[in-house]
């Protein structure tokens, strides 16, 4: 735990925990939003450690001549949805970001960042258009000041492993007046596997404007016999019912949406709809704690190929002999923009070449023994090996996953580090520990994954 929990105010205050920090031998873990998936902003196997809390920094200042908007590294996901389009009064003005509406927008930016828009206009970070960090000496720096090679670092590359960003810049992007969403669910004896199968060929070739995503988890009992599989195809197309309608007469007619299963709406309802929120009134952005919590670990995967039919069969298999947990895969479309940006444009590397993403996501009762769940987790990562990427077996940050590797102290080197760097940034992974050897060279900054300088040793 924390020797010292800081809330800053202002960037002196920053200053100053980095400056008595180094010289006290006292490491910083920085918390946004709070949401890192192994904890690692609020807790630490280190050495006693300072905390800086961010919460002070939770504001939003929009630019509506220039369409941008600063944004404090403490506010959440769901804060900057709320002050771009409903505080700003403008109703076609969005950010392509995360689900997750209670995330602290910093940790997302930092990582990468992707979500429902991403097919139209890339991800999260690549919307970033100026930062302020304070860096390992102390200084506070803008994009000018801290120059190319960090300002590519923090977008993608996890800004903890470089310094304490304060705020970000973001280019805002449009949206129609109008969305649509859908919700359509198929069991195996509806034909899941096969609508999973073609989703797969034609999902990251939609029309940009064209997101649908797939969760897919057992239901039912095993006890009664009617334990089955159900993928829920989950939909946001920025434009009207009929247009989506059209589209999808033509490029997925397996799937049988109709009028009624879709709803329009306005862009900011539609990400109230995605967060799950108990009603689609835009203040609920506004609330920064979770409605609800639980026990969870999660992992990663990206994947290249289509998996065939007679594979599906195979995970909907041993996900039905070996779980009775709430265990969902949820599935995330690529193509559209995210092929169009090279992978070396910013550390996040996953583009051209990724069909979607997994995130293979496992909750429990907190009463019972987390043990025997991550035990369950790591088997069902081996069972997905054959079908997903390999050579690395490419991992995404913001789902961060302890167990592809771990620093322990600050003393592991750049190559023991690439077991983890090279999955979550493949051949950026290099140049990332470089501009860490430039910009902090006594590896102040860091944490069980983060970034060591680069060493030929």
């Amino acid at each position: 735990m924390p020797a010292i929990i800081l809330t800053p105010t202002n960037a002196s205050h920053v200053q100053a925990a980095v400056t008595c920090g180094k010289a006290q031998g006292l490491h910083i873990r920085v918390r946004s939003g709070g949401h890192d998936y192994e904890g690692l902003s609020s807790v630490s196997s280190d050495d006693p450690f300072i905390l800086l809390d961010l919460t002070n920094y939770a504001w939003v200042t929009v630019n509506a001549t220039d369409g941008t908007a600063w944004v404090g590294a403490g506010a959440t996901i769901g804060e900057v949805y709320y002050q771009i389009n409903v505080g700003a009064k403008n109703q076609t003005a969005g950010f392509p970001a995360s689900i997750c509406t209670t995330l602290g927008i910093s940790g997302l930016l930092s990582g990468g960042g992707i979500g429902t828009m991403m097919r139209k206009y890339g991800t999260s970070a690549d919307n970033i258009v100026d930062a302020v960090i304070v860096d390992a000496n102390g200084k506070l720096l803008d994009r000018k000041s801290m120059g190319d090679d960090l300002f590519w670092a923090i977008r993608g590359g996890g800004a903890s492993s470089f310094g304490v960003i304060l705020s970000f810049k973001i280019n805002l992007v449009y949206v129609p007046p109008t969305v649509t969403i859908f919700q359509v669910r198929k069991n195996l004896s509806e034909g899941a596997t096969k609508l999973v199968e073609r989703w797969q060929e034609v999902a990251p070739k939609f029309d940009d404007n064209l997101f649908i995503r797939i969760l897919v988890n057992p239901i039912g009992n095993k006890e009664q016999g009617n334990r089955t599989i159900q993928a829920s195809f989950q939909s946001l197309f920025l434009g009207g019912r009929q247009e989506l309608l059209s589209i999808l007469d033509k490029s997925f007619p397996e799937l049988g949406v109709e009028a009624k299963d879709c709803a329009e709406m306005s862009w900011i309802n539609s990400t109230l709809y995605f967060a799950q929120a108990p009603e689609l009134d835009p203040s609920f952005l506004l609330n920064r704690h979770r409605y609800s919590n639980s026990t969870f670990k999660a992992k990663s995967d990206f994947v290249k190929e289509p998996i065939p039919a007679e594979c599906l069969e195979k995970i909907w298999k041993f996900l039905l002999e070996a779980v009775d947990d709430p265990l969902i895969m949820i599935l995330d479309p690529l193509g559209g923009r995210m092929d169009e940006i090279a992978e070396t444009a910013l550390p996040f590397p996953h583009r051209k070449g990724n069909l979607y993403n997994i995130q293979h996501y496992l909750n429990w009762p907190e009463n019972e023994d987390s043990q025997k769940h991550l035990d369950w987790m790591k088997s069902l990562y081996d069972f997905m090996a054959p079908y997903v990427s390999k050579n690395p077996r490419a991992a995404y940050l913001n789902y961060r996953d302890i167990d592809l590797g771990r620093n322990e102290k600050g003393k592991i080197t750049y190559s023991e580090a690439t077991e983890w760097g090279e999955r979550y940034f493949t051949n950026n992974f290099k140049r990332l520990a470089q501009v860490k050897a430039k910009v902090d060279p006594d590896n102040y900054f860091q944490n069980e994954q983060s970034i060591p300088p680069y060493s030929t040793t």
